[in-house]
């Protein structure tokens, strides 16, 4: 089951129903029955949430609260996932991708990172943009991380 939250002001957000796509593409077999919340929020959320739990003062794309352990009342529980709107927008527009291939890799990461997927050292990196683009490719959108590939 995927619960979205929408806390955000903009009206150009995905549908759910994409947003629901996208998050279980990204789930590996053994999490196909894993419950996960995806929260859009604006800004002013977005920097809240990164001060608090990584100590940056800005808002990020996109953050994952992974729940580390199995809760008896919620044994499929897999975590939330939290995308700030008005920044996937700024990017997608900044870095030249169309604005739907950018929500679909967020969300895409953001639940791979719910799976234990990280990008800490880069042979982890290599792990998760490799599965990622695998994704993503499987599902008609360009590598996020070729700059010749995101026009929109």
């Amino acid at each position: 089951m995927i619960d979205i939250q929408n806390a955000s002001t903009l009206t150009s957000l995905p549908a759910d129903e994409l947003l629901i796509k996208w998050a279980k593409q990204a789930l590996d077999e053994q999490y196909l029955n894993a419950e996960i919340t995806l929260r859009i929020v604006d800004t002013e959320e977005g920097r809240n949430l990164n001060k608090k739990w990584r100590k940056k003062d800005s808002a990020t794309n996109v953050l994952s609260f992974p729940i580390n352990e199995k809760i008896e009342q919620v044994p499929n529980l897999l975590g939330d996932v939290v995308i700030c709107a008005p920044l996937v927008e700024r990017e997608a527009v900044a870095q030249g991708k169309r604005l739907e291939a950018h929500w679909a890799h967020l969300i895409i990461h953001g639940v791979l990172h719910l799976q234990d997927y990280d990008h800490v050292s880069e042979a982890q990196a290599n792990v998760m943009e490799a599965k990622e683009i695998q994704i993503l490719k499987k599902m008609g959108y360009a590598n996020p991380y070729h700059k010749s590939c995101n026009h929109a």
